[in-house]
């Protein structure tokens, strides 16, 4: 007959080998920072490392970008607010790329990690008029403020130390319409009729000129 000892042992056996067996099928809790990592190694084929982006493909420098900004943007393509116009080749490379992120938390780990990573100053690649952007840039200061550090509380981000490349190419996007003509883009519809202002693509290379003096 198979000895098991007294009742007090067997439970304590029962115990110990419960709580081993819970030990094992336990599995790590990953930190927030450690997620935002590893999300952010989808990113890196266009974005860069460093979130400096690559302008040979047109991916916007991300780095240092607020959270807040960055997790409405991947909402807006994840709803389709952005990256579903024909003509948006950027963003409907992103859509798919928002939509890779399964959960919705996921959304706001990676948004702050970006958050966190340091931006780098680049000069200018195009040809403006930095005084005749000044003046132009007079239409976008109740949003984006006289220095162009943005605005949460108005869903105006920050334009100081953005690419000119990419200011010019979201400029002519929104005057187009390919940007802020979805009706549940409310931010995105506010910008509209203040690209439409600008007469033509050097008064966008003016104004992103203006905006490269601008210290962020």
């Amino acid at each position: 007959m198979l000895n098991l000892g007294t009742p007090k042992k067997v439970l304590l056996t029962a115990l110990l080998s419960a709580s081993t067996l819970a030990l094992g099928c336990q599995q790590p809790v990953q930190s927030d920072q450690a997620r935002g990592e590893v999300l952010y190694a989808n990113c890196v084929s266009c974005h860069m490392a460093e979130g400096w982006g690559d302008q040979k493909i047109g991916a916007p420098a991300i780095a240092g970008l607020p959270e807040w900004y960055i997790e409405a943007q991947l909402l807006k393509f994840r709803s389709a607010q952005r990256g579903s116009h024909f003509d948006d080749i950027g963003g409907m490379k992103m859509r798919p790329m928002s939509l890779a992120l399964l959960h919705e938390r996921d959304v706001g780990i990676i948004s702050a990690h970006v958050a966190k990573m340091p931006p780098l100053r680049k000069g200018a690649t195009l040809q403006g008029d930095a005084k005749k952007g000044q003046g132009l840039f007079a239409t976008c200061v109740a949003c984006h403020g006289p220095t162009g550090l943005g605005n949460e509380a108005l869903r105006a981000p920050p334009l100081a130390g953005q690419d000119d490349w990419y200011v010019v190419g979201q400029l002519q996007h929104f005057k187009a319409g390919i940007r802020g003509t979805n009706p549940a883009d409310v931010s995105g519809a506010t910008m509209r009729p203040m690209a439409m202002v600008l007469a033509d693509e050097q008064a966008m290379r003016d104004v992103a000129a203006h905006i490269q003096t601008l210290s962020k």
